[in-house]
């Protein structure tokens, strides 16, 4: 079985979570994390698929690609969970990273061991996460501010269409927001194929030249 990164449980409930970021700016011994194991079914499934997919493994921290990413409702997935008041700040030594079956690794021993990877200092492990927050607000409500105010890159997914408070998206708001969701799936698609054909560029074929008359 693959290992699978982001993944953890509570050391001592055993109850499931993502890490969404293994350090937060000024406080190396928390962490924010998600608990999966009481998510909405609908939410649980998008989520879990997001983790797995190549994107997020590729990531830093999870909550990169929850900045840029959305569930099927339309609602971004991190702040979504952040207004929905589902991210946990936790100490990380209250935190096991488990990658893959009987592979339990305590979470402040991993920060450690990417640090000195990374020559850095566990305190600035934060300062490789895209769009990291600074120190002056909460990294929540950061981390949140930070995902309204980013332009959009032809490489990250629109933010869909949102309804008002205590409204529902109507059909034309979902097919747009839909719409604009398969609009990024086709740049990102087209930009990953540009880059595939630099570093390996697809043989051309030959075509035989017909025998003149």
């Amino acid at each position: 079985m693959k290992t699978i990164k982001h993944t953890g449980k509570l050391k001592n409930r055993g109850n499931r979570v993502l890490v969404v970021f293994r350090t937060l700016p000024g406080e190396s011994d928390k962490c924010l994390v998600l608990p999966v194991d009481t998510l909405p079914d609908a939410y649980h499934d998008t989520i879990m698929t997001m983790v797995e997919s190549d994107q997020a493994q590729e990531s830093f921290e999870l909550g990169e690609i929850m900045f840029i990413r959305s569930f099927p409702d339309g609602r971004p997935m991190l702040q979504a969970m952040q207004q929905d008041g589902r991210l946990i700040k936790m100490v990380t030594d209250d935190v096991i990273m488990t990658p893959g079956p009987n592979a339990d690794v305590p979470l402040t021993q991993l920060n450690q061991l990417i640090a000195e990877q990374r020559n850095v200092a566990v305190d600035d492990l934060y300062t490789f996460v895209k769009g990291a927050p600074n120190t002056k607000t909460s990294p929540q409500q950061q981390i949140v501010e930070e995902a309204q105010n980013t332009p959009v890159m032809e490489s990250e997914a629109p933010v869909p269409a949102q309804a008002q408070a205590d409204a529902v998206l109507s059909d034309r708001d979902l097919a747009k927001s839909y719409r604009s969701q398969a609009d990024a799936m086709y740049k990102e698609a087209a930009r990953l194929r540009r880059e595939a054909e630099e570093l390996d560029p697809t043989p051309k074929k030959t075509t035989k030249k017909k025998a003149e008359a």
